[in-house]
């Protein structure tokens, strides 16, 4: 039975052992199984998007091929967008009274503070700002069993009242030892709403590092190796914009025609490695170099 018939959103899950396969294993479940809906941000002559419940697991988001060569982007605005959500050099950007960013997920996981009102400068802030972050990797190096370690983004005071509100919602995390007794950090991240074809990809680059800076500062709190284990992505909904359906059609037929492998690269590929150093030297001196250049 179709979806229209029974009045229920597909649900997929997809299971792949690297990025790259994660996103073109995704963006066929969802162009094949997803079904057609209208979205807030048509244009007339949009047709409808296509989307779905989705739970991705990505076995080891470290495991090369690491880079996918074709996602909509391209080396230098992927190290931006990594630095952005990782380290918050976009931070500065986050001023909803000025019309600017009313959020950037770094500020919301690392310095939250719910408002009343994110437009109004005199609104109230009742309580102080929390680095969620930091509390995850406190609780984790405590108990790495625990339950508790999460960080959410989402202002219910405010946030239904904003034109762009934070797609992803949650992220929670877990110590898990293997069969050697060697701890993994496993993390989920719980979106909202998500553009699978344009977005997915840097989001997960993005996060996944965080994922590995937590592994980091846990390991060195418990005085043990805590190694990146599996990442676990569940989107409420994952979509193809309809928008660029053309666009997206021509990168689908690669995907059905030959193994994602022709399409990625290690993230050690001497071309990777040169764009990323470059564009690390260029933010380094100039946070907003890459927005500057895309005009």
């Amino acid at each position: 039975m179709t979806t229209a018939a029974t009045g229920t959103i597909p649900v997929l899950a997809i299971t792949a052992d690297c990025l790259p396969e994660a996103w073109e294993k995704a963006v066929l479940a969802v162009w094949d199984q997803g079904f057609d809906v209208k979205t807030q941000y048509d244009k007339p002559e949009d047709p409808p998007s296509k989307d779905a419940t989705v739970m991705i697991t990505v076995t080891d988001p470290f495991n090369e091929p690491r880079i996918h060569k074709n996602f909509p982007g391209g080396p230098e605005e992927l190290e931006a967008y990594r630095q952005e959500v990782v380290h918050g050099i976009h931070d500065h950007w986050v001023d909803p009274a000025a019309g600017k960013w009313t959020y950037t997920y770094h500020e919301r996981l690392f310095s939250y503070c719910p408002v009343e009102d994110l437009r109004n400068p005199h609104a109230s802030k009742p309580f102080g700002t929390v680095d969620q972050i930091q509390y995850v990797i406190d609780c984790l190096a405590r108990a790495g069993h625990s339950r508790r370690a999460q960080a959410i983004t989402w202002m219910p005071t405010a946030d239904p009242q904003t034109d762009d509100p934070p797609c992803l919602q949650r992220i929670w995390c877990r110590l898990v030892a293997d069969e050697a007794g060697q701890l993994t950090l496993n993390m989920n991240t719980h979106w909202r709403s998500r553009d699978l074809y344009k977005a997915w990809f840097m989001n997960v680059y993005a996060l996944t590092d965080l994922q590995r800076l937590m592994a980091e500062e846990i390991s060195k709190k418990r005085g043990t190796p805590v190694r990146v284990g599996r990442y676990v992505d569940i989107s409420d909904s994952l979509h193809i914009y309809g928008s660029y359906f053309d666009e997206a059609a021509i990168e689908i037929e690669k995907m059905r025609g030959t193994p994602y492998t022709g399409r990625a690269w290690d993230s050690t590929h001497p071309a990777f490695e040169m764009m990323t150093k470059e564009a690390r030297e260029k933010l380094a001196q100039d946070p907003d170099w890459f927005a500057k250049a895309r005009g």
